[in-house]
């Protein structure tokens, strides 16, 4: 009599756990290699940082440094010195005084005798001038009379304002006759840092927080002063305040890197939240448990598998014995073992059933993605008219509330248009998918151009984008196609406005075309942050962009490109050398003539 299999006995999911126990505290080194790993990366982005804020801020003083001792040889000046009782020459070095300071930039310029008196300054019209106000008591000025170049950090005890103040003496001959100062606005350096996770802090010799990021650190002590530090600093009244407050952080909450700057005397910190470090090593670690917690449910799967299979070798290798032995008497047997073989024939059919049907999901899932790329494609190209249609269709509205109905019908007529051009770029659109060429024809590039403006010119006021023109006056014409050179430029525009959103006013536009033998050129320049050199690389690559998903999808620049490509022309993307982002479309130039015809595409 034959036996009965055997049931494959379950995997010892209890010996896999053990083992899942042994090899987590493998997890420890993951997290303290992915640890160090992200912090040396944090390291390396904000020294670079560091380096470029301490150039910039070493280039500011440096311009202004030698402004003393040149301006301390000039006629006025020195008459003004000598006979201080002379309004005539007070005046004049006032005004002397004031137009230096304007064409240089600095904050206030100003001119003391050999007692600390001020005579003439380049602020002396203002309510807050420094014209017979002494400050001889400031280190800058001790510095001076002892023929030394005078440096020095603080709070104007006139203006309230913070700067650095450089000074040097006025000779006649060998003999001192006077002091000349320039102060210097440190604060548009303070505010360079911009709002980043990371925060800046600038120190002087004190240990006092003279710049940051962080206004709420301003003018607080990171350290405890001395008497003999608090006696300098109520002698000379450089902060606010006498007693600056301590700065109390906690030191397991930031990361720290300081540089110091030897002819300030100052140290300049980068304070980097640890959570910057922390959040993507926790999702290291989290991603290597769930790779540890796959690698066993996988192994299970194969501890299963293999018991099966070698269930089924015995088993067909018991009832091959069985049936030479006894094939007379275990006939029923036999057939019993037939039934099982068509149940198992019947199993492997309705597998094979399953395999094709899963084939014709797979079919039908790529259908859908090949769907969802083109809808995506559709709702990119289709948002700007959609958004201008709104704006006119709102427009229409209040104007017939005022009875405006000549306006309002100017409007309607305006929507008629742009669901006219939509229609042609959804035509556009679905011939491109079907590999349908357009014949280039000889197209006005002005039009087109103020088309794509009027389509964003209520966001573009809105973002107080100043537009500078350099187009010629003749008509530009060029081998392309009425709706798909709209679509380029309204694309290219639309997203110098997004670069624009990036930073603060002024925001400039230029727009300039050019003529030649090669054929026209247009370019599009704005003064945003411009493209990064990995976006330099893949900007014509579908799908990539810099914005979150919820702003662009990364199609508009792909198909700027293949358009462009289309028309016999090419589209080159690069950084302006004074700064921003610089676009050029470079096409073959078209026959002149009356562009009279309906947009490409018309048909829906």
């Amino acid at each position: 009599m034959i036996t009965s299999p055997t049931l494959p006995r379950r995997p010892r999911w209890r010996s896999l756990a053990l083992l899942f126990l042994c090899l987590a505290p493998l997890l420890w080194p993951l997290e303290h290699l992915a640890e160090r790993y992200y912090r040396n990366e944090l390291v390396s982005q904000n020294r670079q940082t560091l380096d470029l804020y301490v150039a910039n801020l070493l280039g500011t003083l440096h311009r202004y440094e030698v402004l003393p001792q040149i301006l301390g040889e000039l006629p006025a000046l020195r008459d003004a010195l000598a006979e201080p009782g002379q309004s005539l020459r007070l005046s004049h070095a006032n005004s002397l005084l004031q137009g230096i300071c304007a064409q240089t930039g600095a904050e206030v310029m100003y001119l003391m005798d050999t007692s600390g008196k001020t005579l003439a300054a380049s602020n002396w019209d203002k309510h807050d001038s420094f014209v017979n106000r002494n400050f001889a008591f400031r280190p800058y000025f001790t510095e001076a009379m002892a023929g030394r170049l005078g440096r020095f950090f603080g709070l104007g005890t006139t203006s309230g304002k913070r700067g650095y103040f450089f000074a040097a003496a006025v000779r006649e001959g060998q003999k001192i006759i006077g002091v000349l100062v320039v102060k210097v606005d440190l604060d548009r350096t303070e505010s360079l840092w911009g709002k980043t996770p990371e925060q800046l802090m600038m120190t002087d010799h004190n240990g006092v927080v003279i710049l940051t990021s962080h206004p709420e650190w301003r003018f607080r002590s990171t350290r405890v002063l001395s008497e003999q530090e608090r006696n300098a600093i109520t002698a000379v009244q450089p902060y606010p305040t006498r007693n600056p407050q301590p700065l109390l952080l906690n030191p397991d909450a930031w990361l720290t890197q300081t540089q110091q700057i030897e002819e300030t005397g100052w140290n300049v910190s980068i304070l980097a939240p640890r959570t910057l470090v922390d959040r993507p090593v926790r999702t290291v670690v989290a991603v290597g448990g769930a790779a540890l917690l796959v690698l066993m449910l996988l192994l299970g799967l194969m501890m299963q598998r293999r018991r099966h299979y070698l269930d089924r070798i015995a088993f067909e290798a018991k009832t091959r014995r069985e049936l030479e032995m006894r094939v007379a008497e275990r006939t029923s047997d036999l057939e019993g073992l037939n039934r099982r073989l068509k149940q198992e024939v019947l199993e492997r059919e309705q597998a094979q059933q399953e395999l094709v049907r899963a084939q014709d999901d797979l079919v039908q899932a790529g259908k859908l993605s090949a769907l969802g790329t083109m809808s995506a494609s559709i709702s990119h190209e289709l948002n700007q008219p959609l958004a201008a249609i709104r704006s006119y269709a709102e427009n229409a509205e209040v104007l017939l509330d005022h009875q405006r109905t000549d306006d309002a019908r100017g409007n309607l007529k305006l929507i008629s248009e742009l669901t006219g051009r939509m229609a042609s770029i959804i035509a556009h659109l679905r011939a491109f998918a079907r590999r349908d060429r357009h014949a280039p024809e000889s197209v006005a590039l002005q039009p087109a151009l103020d088309d794509a403006l009027a389509l964003l010119a209520k966001r573009r006021r809105a973002m107080e984008v100043e537009l500078i023109r350099d187009l010629p006056a003749a008509t530009l014409w060029v081998q392309a196609g009425e709706t798909r050179l709209r679509q380029v430029l309204g694309n290219l525009l639309a997203n110098a406005l997004d670069a624009l959103t990036e930073k603060g006013p002024p925001r400039k536009l230029w727009l300039s075309a050019q003529s030649s033998e090669q054929g026209i050129s247009l370019t599009i320049r704005d003064n945003g942050p411009g493209f990064c050199l990995e976006a330099l690389d893949r900007a014509g690559e579908p799908f990539y962009t810099t914005k979150t998903r919820t702003q662009g999808l990364g199609l508009g620049l792909a198909i700027c490109d293949s358009l462009m490509r289309a028309f016999g022309g090419e589209l080159l993307f690069a950084n302006d050398r004074e700064g921003g982002a610089l676009i050029t479309l470079r096409m073959r130039a078209g026959a002149p003539g009356v562009s009279l015809q309906p947009p490409e595409d018309s048909s829906v």
